[in-house]
């Protein structure tokens, strides 16, 4: 096949041109003569490269570098890790060499990636520290220089404080979290802990980065040193708020016998004066002295020990007061004061006892807490233990306390009763010891108490007790109910006083009338009026005559006046009087009610005659009688009896009706009726003056009667 002459002519054309072209490509090449490479990582393909056939390719040697590669095919490899704080860039050269024998090279920078693979470090992993106990808040603890940790990735450091030891958090924290000075953040106390471990972490990334991190750990010890903090503590002393640092003491106490010396330190309660160091680390000494209440320089305390003595003995039973103050010796102004109070009391030549070893009760089960302990086989007397003390007459000791030691489920009242403190379940039997103690003289007296616990199932119907609350509720009903009635009879009592007041004031007035008109006399009152009358004559008086006029048929009083004469006629004038006076003054206030009228009240006793008054009646005495004319009773007519016509035929009647009266009564009994009116009156010279007693009775539209007795 012939070759078309355009085509050889192009190709001689172009082969000098292609000749060229060739005579200038490198023999050796590479993709990529700065690479990256990551520190820590091999092998690693660096790069690829191309040689030319013919040509040769390899890694100088000259320069140290080139150690790290190798040149495996086509591929350049880094074979040693490199580190990128170490060489962060590597330098090598390749050495192309053509067939003709002549060389030529090609450089490469191989630049080291850093990687996070280092962990921060700290200078001083381990740190101890003593912190005394009054160190002041916001006080460094531990210097930033001397916790700080260094990255070799030079990462920024964050740190984090904790602490291994419970309770002890909130004491001590660090500035930042990128500074790690630690500083005291709240009050120490060498009673809650007296050291603690801290623990400080420190990272290169945030404890919120999702990246990994590297971590470092620091541990610092911190000792408290207990400082002289507090003032001395009086023994025994009780913690308040669960705060060791502060304890209560409560006051001393003791007693003396009064004009008694004493050589002995006095005994004391709780116990002796005692105090203490509360920093006790320190413990320094304590110093006593007595700083007030010692009167007259009686008593003296032990700068060392804290023994009170007497100096004198005590003439006035008044008791002392005394404070005694506790001081460091090193430094007095850390110091407390306690009171001790000294009784003086009458000395005690007898201890209390018992007069029962063994007392015996029982209680039921399931009753309620404080219920009673009962006398063993008498379920009905509740169980009382007594001390006697042969200091007083009667053997009762008003000073003495009751306390039990070795129950809880009883106490015992200041009285000796024996109570339940809780509720007991089940029966069995209780030994209890009781203490009757002297709480002035300190004496006790101990006895035994043994307790049955019964079931209540057991106990008969008249054997069953009730408690305390039982009995209270009992009478609180009791007494309601007795409230209740007498309310009830009271309104009775009213109603009837307002309904039927009228027949009960007119019962009790006819009763009164009745004793006064009924013969009831008292002898000793009748020979304390009459002192001359001589009850053995019965001889009338020959001056003496009664003159009365008959009385009016409706009045009750004067009915009853004429029905009995001769009980009437035995009574005194005086009594005669009153009773006629008090039926007159009945008949008056009957009317007034039946007529519905208000009236004036006057009075009906009086000394003097008032006769222009008409329709007034009234009772008077007249005290100007001559002695010599005796007594006699006059009918004193009233000036309406004159003018009304049908006033004087009542008057007259009545007087004849009385008249008829009295002649019956003489000729029945004419003996005792001049007896009854010679009893109360003396002869006519060992009798008083006689009273003249004037009755003026008027009634307008009824009749009007005027008596003079």
């Amino acid at each position: 096949m012939a070759i078309p002459h355009w085509l050889l002519m192009s190709a001689l054309f172009l082969l000098p041109l292609l000749a060229q072209v060739l005579a200038q490509e490198p023999g050796c090449s590479v993709n990529n003569n700065k690479p990256s490479v990551p520190e820590n990582k091999c092998p690693y393909v660096v790069t690829t490269v191309n040689v030319r056939p013919g040509f040769t390719l390899t890694i100088d040697p000259n320069f140290p570098d080139g150690q790290f590669f190798t040149i495996e095919g086509s591929e350049l490899q880094l074979t040693k890790c490199v580190d990128y704080e170490e060489d962060p860039v590597l330098l090598l050269y390749l050495i192309c060499k053509d067939p003709a024998g002549q060389t030529d090279s090609l450089e490469i920078l191989v630049t080291i990636l850093n990687e996070n693979d280092n962990s921060p470090v700290f200078a001083q992993p381990n740190i101890t520290r003593d912190v005394p106990e009054d160190t002041k808040v916001d006080t460094a603890i531990v210097a930033r220089e001397e916790l700080s940790a260094t990255d070799a990735d030079l990462d920024t450091i964050y740190y984090e404080l904790t602490t291994t030891v419970q309770d002890t958090d909130g004491y001590f924290a660090i500035r930042g979290v990128n500074n790690p000075e630690i500083y005291l953040q709240k009050t120490l106390d060498y009673d809650k802990f007296n050291s603690t471990t801290l623990l400080l972490y420190a990272r290169d990334r945030p404890v919120s980065s999702p990246e990994p991190s590297n971590n470092a750990t620091a541990t610092i010890t911190i000792t408290i040193q207990q400082s002289d903090t507090r003032a001395p503590w009086f023994l025994p002393c009780t913690r308040i708020h669960t705060d060791a640092s502060v304890c209560i003491s409560s006051p001393y106490s003791g007693r003396v016998n009064i004009s008694e010396m004493s050589t002995e330190p006095l005994l004391l309660e709780p116990g002796p004066i005692y105090a203490i160091d509360p920093d006790y680390t320190i413990s320094d000494r304590i110093v006593y002295s007595i700083v007030g209440g010692n009167t007259d320089n009686v008593f003296s305390v032990d700068a060392d020990t804290g023994n009170l003595t007497m100096n004198k003995i005590v003439t006035s039973p008044d008791s002392f007061l005394l404070q005694v103050m506790a001081a460091q010796a090193s430094n007095i102004r850390k110091y407390s004061v306690a009171t001790v109070e000294i009784k003086v009391i009458n000395k005690s030549n007898f201890p209390p006892y018992f007069e029962k070893g063994v007392y015996n009760g029982m209680v039921f089960a399931g009753l309620p807490q404080r219920s009673f302990v009962y006398q063993a086989g008498d379920p009905s007397t509740p169980l009382v233990i007594t001390a006697m003390d042969q200091d007083f007459p009667d053997k009762v000791n008003p000073n003495i306390e009751y306390f039990l030691k070795n129950s809880t489920d009883f106490i015992a009242t200041r009285d000796g009763l024996i109570l339940t403190n809780t509720v007991l379940e089940s029966p069995g039997t209780v030994t209890i010891q009781a203490v009757g103690k002297d709480v002035l003289s300190l004496q006790e007296a101990s006895t035994i108490i043994v307790v049955e616990v019964v079931l209540a199932t057991a106990v008969t119907p008249s054997d069953k007790m009730y408690s305390a609350q039982d009995m209270a509720i009992l009478g609180g009903i009791l007494a309601a109910l007795l409230l209740i009635a007498l309310v009830f009879l009271g309104v009775l009592v009213w109603k009837s006083s307002r309904w039927y007041g009228k027949p009960v004031k007119y019962l009790m007035k006819k009763k009164l009338s009745t004793e006064i008109s009924g013969g009831h006399q008292n002898e000793y009152y009748q020979e304390d009026e009459q002192p001359y009358v001589n009850t053995k004559q019965h001889e009338p008086s020959e001056t003496s005559s009664v003159q009365a006029e008959p009385p009016v048929p409706e009045q009750p009083a004067l009915a009853l006046y004429s029905s009995g004469a001769e009980e009437t006629e035995s009574l005194p004038k005086d009594s005669i009087a009153s009773t006629v006076i008090f039926n007159q003054e009945e008949k008056e206030e009957e009317k007034e009610e039946e007529a519905e009228q208000e009236k004036e009240v006057k009075s009906i006793l009086k000394t003097d005659r008032n006769l222009a008054d008409d329709g007034y009646k009234a009772v008077w005495f007249k005290t100007d009688v001559d002695p010599e004319a005796g007594e006699r009773v006059e009918v004193i007519e009233d000036n309406a009896a004159d003018d009304d016509d049908d006033d004087d035929d009542s008057d007259q009647d009545l007087q004849k009706n009385e008249e008829e009266e009295e002649e019956e009564g003489e000729s029945s009994d004419t003996d005792n009726h001049h007896r009854g009116l010679e009893e109360p009156f003396a002869s006519e010279s060992s009798s008083p003056p006689a009273a003249e007693v004037t009755a003026n009775m008027s009634h307008t539209g009824a009749g009007t009667a005027d008596s003079k007795l």
